[in-house]
């Protein structure tokens, strides 16, 4: 079978996009003929798609020809974005081939079959320049190209093929949700939605996919004119080399719910970012959940007030312990889901062998406050670098749970950066904790504030002991939670028999001390093997929250109710307060039932890859997190610090 071109057309060569057009083979009677409009524009310009997006304008095609014979709709291949000035546009900047069917009737004859004919006109646009440009091609057979066979091939391997099942979609008044039928072994990288009806998108909007088995899910934001359209085609692009299918959709239910896919992106400048991360860290000396070990720098800050150069060299020691601290959590964070582990900020507080090394700690600085022993290498040792470089690693390891009111913008944003850039901003955390300390260091006005040392220092230090160890027993409760009451035990055990072990070698009863060294190295062997696999449930709520799943998420959604989900940890002190404040308040309670609000709770305080994913979708590295979602509407992100109506507002607005 003869390949055929077109005859010249000598108007093309003032054309900045020149255009041919040819024909896959000769002409058979009762079968589709494909041509294809080749297109080669000049270095620096560019054709559209159908749909050109935000400007720019589609190719417009008049064909001559011969009788019975019907030209269908024609075929592209993937378009890139362009964006130009704010607008993003759908383009072809390399040579590209739009492939046409041709019915040819089954009465048409094979000899002497008159020429196809086709007025084409098309937008050429540059950077500064846009050219409406027209030519008249037309094809003649039988015309010989023995090369145009392999380049037909190329042609139809550019073309996205059709998926055979139709999709769904479903316009929200902001939003369209989109359901393409995709099997979940397809690796899909960095997809793309095109649609081809206008008015229907936001062009420039990001667009967000979800997996629902052998769905693909994607929503994207409304814009141009907002039309109503009665049905949906468009091509879904999945890798940069220009690969994709080709859809259809019909309107009808979309499933709600899924895993997150594809890369997410960070709008806020970096710059930005790395001074609310300094702040988040200087604000964190404040929190609650940081007292007991700023209790272990104010004996340290008190007895640096008269020496210049020990001064400075503690504020340099405990920097570093700190900053140290933060990029080694920030790394092995980092490192950890490059891995595919799914996990946040304050990972280590859902360990329970963590948490029980951190009550150990806890119950010996205790004991050392209240003076049954002394141990000249502990953190809170009376002088020394040494010891104001392990209060700062102290001091950054503890308080990771309470960064969330202040650091949920920054840290969230860590885990979607680049590396190097997302240890930048686990550095200006850090930095931002050890500020005060430092500039005590070398600030001497601000160290002549203090108090200077004396016996007052001995009755101070034994009331520190009262929050470090209330510290102590929140851990037990916590390793209650997260390991079970064997677990628990076991745990506390450990803690205070090194206290027994140093007080009665202080005494000098070393019997005493060898029994409760074997003793506590028992419960250190044990305490791997006491771990039970589930913690219990949440405490009790005044909402009866339903737990979170995904699927319990697309369900509640589904049934046109508002939603209110919250996240929240036994180890998370912010949610506490929270809980207390705004949540587990009868107000709450009456408010929600008034509305038909379902109440939905999802409890990290062990790790919980579907959790965490959520977490991940609304860019946030731990919790709290609080969203609301309306009646058939797209959530909302609530602030990280509730009042105390708030809840009760949100779900009146739904009448």
């Amino acid at each position: 079978m003869a390949a055929l071109l077109a005859a010249p057309v000598t108007a093309q060569r003032e054309n900045y996009i020149a255009a041919d057009l040819v024909a896959e083979g000769d002409p058979v009677p009762g079968e589709t003929l494909t041509v294809a409009l080749r297109f080669r524009p000049q270095e620096g310009w560019h054709g559209y798609w159908a749909n050109p997006g935000d400007a720019g304008e589609g190719m417009r095609l008049d064909w001559q020809l011969p009788d019975g014979w019907e030209a269908g709709e024609p075929l592209y291949p993937v378009p890139e974005e362009l964006e130009l000035l704010g607008l993003i546009n759908h383009t072809y900047s390399d040579p590209y081939a739009v492939l046409v069917p041709i019915e040819v009737p089954q009465s048409a004859g094979v000899a002497n079959i008159a020429p196809i004919t086709v007025d084409a006109q098309w937008l050429a646009c540059s950077d500064r320049l846009c050219v409406p440009e027209q030519a008249t091609l037309t094809l003649r057979f039988p015309q010989e190209t023995p090369e145009l066979a392999a380049q037909f091939d190329e042609h139809r391997a550019a073309i996205p093929a059709l998926i055979d099942s139709p999709g769904s979609f479903e316009v929200r008044s902001d939003t369209l949700r989109l359901a393409i039928p995709l099997p979940a072994s397809l690796d899909l990288a960095d997809p793309h939605v095109f649609i081809e009806q206008k008015d229907v998108i936001d062009y420039a909007a990001p667009q967000t996919f979800y997996r629902q088995g052998d769905m693909l899910v994607a929503e994207i934001a409304r814009g141009g004119l907002r039309v109503e359209p009665g049905e949906l085609r468009g091509i879904l692009a999945f890798a940069d080399e220009g690969e994709g299918v080709r859809f259809e959709a019909v309107p009808g239910e979309v499933p709600a719910g899924g895993t997150r896919i594809g890369p997410r992106t960070v709008d806020t400048p970096l710059a930005l970012l790395l001074g609310g991360a300094l702040l988040g860290g200087l604000l964190l000396n404040l929190m609650p959940c940081v007292f007991p070990i700023l209790s272990l720098k104010a004996l340290t800050l008190a007895r640096a007030g008269g020496e210049e150069k020990q001064a400075r060299i503690e504020g340099l020691a405990y920097t570093a312990g700190v900053v140290l601290a933060c990029l080694a959590l920030g790394a092995l964070v980092l490192a950890l889901r490059a891995g595919g582990t799914q996990v946040g900020w304050a990972f280590q507080l859902q360990e329970p062998l963590v948490v029980a090394g951190l009550l150990v700690i806890a119950t010996l600085i205790t004991a050392n406050f209240m003076g049954l022993f002394e141990i000249p290498n502990l953190p809170i040792r009376t002088r020394g670098e040494g010891g104001a470089f392990a209060t700062g690693l102290l001091a950054a390891v503890v308080a990771t749970p309470c960064t969330g009111p202040f650091m949920a913008a920054a840290l969230g944003a860590a885990l979607l950066l680049p590396a190097a850039q997302a240890l930048l901003l686990f550095g200006a955390l850090g930095l931002g904790l050890a500020l005060p300390f430092l500039l005590l260091g070398f600030v001497p006005a601000l160290r002549r504030i203090l108090p200077r040392p004396g016996a007052w220092m001995a009755t101070f230090r034994r009331l520190l002991a009262i929050p470090m160890g209330l510290t102590a027993l929140a851990l037990v409760w916590l390793s209650w939670r997260l390991g079970g009451a064997s677990f628990a035990f076991a745990a506390a055990a450990l803690a205070i028999l090194p206290v027994v072990a140093l007080t009665a070698r202080r005494n000098g009863n070393r019997l005493v001390a060898a029994i409760a060294v074997v003793a506590a190295l028992y419960f250190a062997a044990s305490l791997p093997f006491r771990e039970v696999e589930q913690v219990a449930d949440g405490s009790e709520s005044v909402l009866e929250p339903v737990a979170y799943s995904e699927a319990a998420l697309a369900e509640a959604r589904a049934s046109g109710a508002p939603v209110f989900l919250w996240f929240t940890a036994d180890w998370c002190l912010t949610c506490k307060v929270n809980e207390q404040v705004a949540i587990e308040r009868d107000a709450t309670r009456a408010a929600f039932e008034e509305a038909g609000v379902v109440a939905m709770r999802g409890d990290w305080t062990r790790r919980d890859p579907e959790i965490t994913r959520y977490l991940e979708e609304w860019e946030s590295a731990g919790v709290p997190l609080y969203v609301w979602y309306p009646g058939g509407g797209e959530g909302e992100k609530l602030p990280q610090v509730l009042t105390p109506d708030l809840l009760g507002d949100l779900a009146a607005g739904t009448d």
